[in-house]
């Protein structure tokens, strides 16, 4: 299908936040190899964060194909300005529950963005986000496990999670950031809209939460963390990024 310029436009912007998103959390998650509470826990974290970075390299493609640079250049050597990324991915991976909750409110939101996007009429966006349905439903299953475990395990627990959820659900709702282009979007049939995802997104979550004896803050409260969509970052992504792309500079021809 050929695209207008503000079409193109509005489809790399779009897929780059998706892919910048996977990158970054999957880079994260990477982190907890070798700490994890279980060693389970280091194999399970190690294996979503290698399908996070997976799942980011295939959409870098698409944009790739799309006139963009290759993926390893997208992922390796742009500045943080650059980069699409909202701010709760970029947050060091802090305690187990802290990662636990990120990836709870994270996978949720993925989970139903795929789900949206299967019938996408962007064709190469639409396989991968039913071929990633198999990988996601794993990664939301393992966090609904532990959030639910130590939710109701005891009172030192549920309280370590309940603030875990108050430190995050606003840096969550950052995830849906609307683009200046889903107008756009929506008229192309490509996706919905990041308003009906977070509809979607609390009627999934609410009844985990509720059975892991978890309270979401009260709506009065929710101040949505914006900014990372436009290029406005935490403090953590440009070490981050440095960190990532030392082997790329030191060798460009390495393979992820």
């Amino acid at each position: 299908m050929n695209y207008n310029e503000t079409q193109l436009i509005a489809i790399k912007d779009f897929l780059y936040k998706i892919a910048d998103d996977q990158l970054i959390i999957g880079h994260r998650n990477s982190e907890w190899t070798g700490l994890g509470p279980l060693v389970e826990e280091d194999i399970a974290f190690s294996s979503i964060a290698q399908d996070k970075i997976g799942q980011a390299q295939h959409i870098y493609e698409i944009l790739h194909s799309l006139g963009e640079a290759d993926a390893d250049t997208i992922a390796f050597t742009r500045s943080a300005a650059d980069f699409k990324s909202c701010h709760l991915v970029e947050y060091p991976i802090g305690e187990y529950d802290f990662s636990l909750m990120r990836n709870f409110l994270f996978n949720h939101a993925e989970k139903i963005r795929f789900e949206m996007l299967a019938d996408t009429s962007l064709e190469q966006l639409g396989k991968l986000a039913r071929k990633y349905r198999g990988e996601i439903k794993y990664h939301t299953m393992h966090a609904d496990t532990w959030v639910k475990q130590l939710g109701r395990a005891n009172e030192e627990s549920h309280a370590r999670m309940q603030t875990a959820l108050n430190e995050t659900f606003n840096l969550a709702l950052g995830i849906f950031e609307e683009s200046e282009y889903a107008g756009e979007l929506k008229k192309m049939g490509i996706f919905e809209g990041e308003v009906i995802l977070q509809q979607k997104w609390i009627e999934a979550i609410t009844p985990i939460l509720e059975a892991a004896t978890l309270v979401i803050p009260d709506k009065n409260t929710w101040q949505p963390v914006y900014g990372g969509r436009k290029g406005y970052h935490t403090e953590y992504l440009e070490p981050m990024l440095v960190e990532m792309g030392e082997v790329f500079r030191l060798d460009p021809k390495a393979e992820w």
